[in-house]
C-alpha cells in the first residue's frame, strides 16, 4: 500500500524560497512511490512560532487528527521546529496517530525506532544550535551598543567650572577654559545656586 504523505517546507524570511526543499521531497515520494496528499509551506515564519502563527504547519496538524495523511516528509527536523520540548511533543502527537515521519538532510524514518532514536538527538542538537545563536547575538549586541545619556563629567573640570564661576567668569569663558559645553556650565552654576 502506498504511504499517503503530506509534505512540509518552511523558510524563516521573505528572501528565501522553499523550492529547493519541495524539488527534493517531490522527487523522494516519486522514487518510493508515496502518494502526495499535500504539499504545504510556512514562508517567512520562524520555528520558533507557534502552531497558531504557523497555518500550514496548523493545517498539517489537523490532517494527522483526522488521519488523511501516514507520513509526514520534510526536508530537515528545524524545518519543524526549533524547541525540544515542541519537537518531542509534535513526534508524540503524530505517532499516537499513527503517523510516521521522513526527515530528508538527516535520513530519519521514524518508522523504525533507530529513526525515533536519531529524530529525538537531533532535536536536542536543534534547540542546542539554536540556544548558541541566541547568545552570539545577545553578545554582539552588548559589545557593540552604547551607553544610554550622555558620560559623566570628570570631577577635576566640575571643580575647575566652580572655580571660574565663583570668580565671576562668563559662562562661555569657563566653557571654553574647562572644555566643558556651555549646557554643562549652565547646570553646573544651577546646582551650586540650589545649594546656596
Amino acid at each position: 500500500m502506498s504511504k499517503r504523505v503530506a509534505l512540509y517546507s518552511r523558510v524563516s524570511t521573505d528572501l528565501q524560497t522553499v523550492e529547493n526543499q519541495r524539488r527534493e521531497l517531490h522527487a523522494v515520494a516519486e522514487r518510493l512511490g508515496w502518494t502526495i496528499v499535500a504539499d504545504l509551506a510556512d514562508e517567512g515564519i520562524s520555528a520558533t512560532k507557534g502552531r497558531e502563527k504557523r497555518p500550514e504547519f496548523d493545517r498539517l496538524l489537523k490532517m494527522v487528527a483526522r488521519k488523511e495523511i501516514n507520513l509526514i516528509a520534510c526536508w530537515s527536523v528545524d524545518r519543524l521546529g526549533r524547541s525540544l520540548q515542541h519537537l518531542v511533543a509534535f513526534l508524540s502527537e503524530i505517532n499516537e496517530r499513527g503517523v510516521d515521519l521522513y526527515v530528508h538532510t538527516q535520513g530519519l524514518d521514524t518508522s523504525t525506532a533507530a529513526g525515533r532514536a536519531m529524530f529525538s538527538m537531533l532535536s536536542v542538537f536543534s534547540e542546542f544550535e539554536r540556544a548558541i545563536l541566541v547568545e552570539r547575538i545577545r553578545a554582539g549586541l552588548s559589545r557593540s551598543s552604547k551607553r544610554a545619556g550622555r558620560p559623566p563629567l570628570h570631577p577635576d573640570k566640575e571643580q575647575r567650572a566652580r572655580r571660574l564661576l565663583k570668580k565671576g567668569e562668563s559662562p562661555s569663558v569657563i566653557a571654553k577654559k574647562a572644555r566643558i559645553g556651555l549646557a554643562t556650565v549652565y547646570r553646573i552654576k544651577a546646582r551650586m545656586a540650589e545649594a546656596a
